[in-house]
């Protein structure tokens, strides 16, 4: 397992999308933006099951993303890793703990939705700024 150095950290405390990029059936690469938190071990993203990045992460979770400063934008972490964990429970919670941060309320967007939090161990880590 990489460790996000203590530099950079802080990005996961701003309003900083993530670009996460996995890989479709064919081989085709997908990315998308994606609202991020880090739990001091794991890099956490949420999602609603049959997503194509929900299906793609349980049919090959291997995953890339980086994530810009949005305070400056030549200052990123950008890691690979793998999924290690896909689960359900505290998902709508997490939902809701990143749409205060990103959106200042509850998330609004569930009409129907399971929610499924993706635990990703960063495997090679590397920033900038």
């Amino acid at each position: 397992m990489a460790i996000i150095p203590d530099s950079h950290i802080d990005i996961f405390s701003k309003k900083a999308f993530a670009h996460v990029a996995t890989v479709d059936g064919d081989g085709t690469p997908q990315v998308t933006p994606v609202w991020v938190d880090f739990d001091g071990e794991y890099v956490l993203v949420n999602s609603a099951e049959g997503r194509k990045k929900d299906r793609n992460l349980r049919e090959r979770p291997t995953v890339a993303l980086s994530i810009l400063d949005p305070d400056n934008a030549y200052r990123y972490i950008g890691l690979q890793g793998r999924v290690v964990e896909i689960t359900t429970d505290g998902a709508e919670e997490h939902i809701n703990t990143l749409s205060h941060k990103y959106f200042g309320r509850d998330y609004p967007y569930r009409a129907g939705e399971v929610r499924v939090i993706y635990k990703i161990m960063p495997e090679n880590v590397y920033v900038m700024g």
